[in-house]
């Protein structure tokens, strides 16, 4: 790739983590190095992961217990460990694109640990700032702070219209996960 680009895919309906992950096999399609970070996602618990590591896409997991809805519940410590591992993880990133030479790069999820001050919001600009030129970039999660947005080169927001969520129905697994 020429000239990579940073894209976000936002806001509160379902699809976002799909979007990428359709990017991601299209350009491992075209013969693209890819790696994959979820934030607050297990390797167990992804329906498509086996499925992409068979295409040659690396993913890093490092979910856990960290999980979306109970973010605002972890105590102060816990936050820092949480910030200090996650910060090392985007330092070691930013060293291993230069040698592995990825061509994409997906922070599934970013954007929530940047909301919820798991990540420095500047760490996070100043990595997309700095990436090669070469590396495009997808930011994905709810919450993408203007910052952000005005840093990217294509954001898209995906809204919820209606959801079965809102009437019940629980995620189905091979569909929301």
């Amino acid at each position: 790739m020429k000239k990579g680009l940073i894209q976000i895919y936002t806001g509160e309906g379902k699809g976002k983590t799909t979007a990428a992950i359709g990017q991601a096999v299209r350009a491992r399609g075209r013969g693209y190095k890819v790696l994959l970070i979820q934030f607050l996602k297990e390797k167990k618990g992804s329906g498509e992961i086996s499925l992409l590591e068979s295409l040659g896409i690396k993913v890093i997991c490092k979910g856990g217990k960290y999980k979306w809805p109970f973010l605002n519940k972890i105590g102060e410590d816990e936050r820092k460990k949480i910030r200090t591992e996650w910060t090392t993880l985007l330092d070691k990133i930013t060293q291993e694109i230069s040698v592995q030479r990825y061509d994409l790069l997906i922070l599934d999820e970013v954007n929530v640990v940047v909301h919820y001050g798991l990540i420095d919001e500047d760490r996070v600009i100043n990595f997309i700032k700095k990436k090669p030129d070469f590396l495009e970039v997808i930011l994905t999660g709810r919450h993408a702070s203007p910052r952000l947005v005005q840093a990217a080169h294509l954001v898209s927001e995906i809204r919820n219209i209606k959801h079965p969520f809102e009437k019940g129905v629980k995620a189905r697994k091979g569909i929301e996960y």
